[in-house]
């Protein structure tokens, strides 16, 4: 029974079980067997996890592919996050989602609920854009640049 194959670019990352395994070259790699992976653009590195969602991401991404170790403290992580993400939003489809993802973290089905936190992701920078708001500092880009001018004065 053939495995999944993957087509790798240099560069790319995997992460398996827990491992990051980063390609030097091009490269066309057969999974066998069950294992936990994330790949290209689903791997979030922990710098990138610079936003609420983002954040949220992370500890699932840890839930679903971190060595057995990591998994329970990833759910767990998730779980704070996502109450203190759901106290802090006004939408209600953002609410809806962050009960949805949850409830999917916590049944095992961790690689849905990333699916769905990346909808998150895509949901917060249009909000932050709409309203011009630094997801950072959950701040009106302008009065954030009015407090690091008063700070440099």
């Amino acid at each position: 029974m053939p495995g999944l194959v993957l087509e790798l670019k240099q560069d790319d990352l995997i992460v398996i079980n827990g491992a990051v395994i980063r390609f030097r070259t091009k490269s066309r790699i057969e999974i066998n067997g069950r294992a936990r992976f994330l790949f290209g653009k689903q791997v979030l590195l922990p710098d990138q996890s610079t936003t609420p969602a983002r954040r949220i991401y992370l500890a699932l991404q840890t839930a679903y592919v971190g060595n057995d170790n990591e998994r329970g403290a990833g759910l767990e992580e998730a779980r704070n996050l996502i109450s203190a993400f759901r106290a802090r939003t006004a939408s209600p489809l953002a609410r809806e989602m962050l009960d949805k993802m949850l409830s999917l973290a916590v049944a095992g089905e961790c690689y849905e609920a990333l699916k769905l936190a990346r909808t998150v992701i895509r949901h917060e920078d249009s909000v932050a854009k709409q309203f011009e708001i630094d997801t950072e500092t959950d701040l009106p880009i302008e009065e954030k640049e009015s407090l690091q001018t008063a700070q440099q004065a």
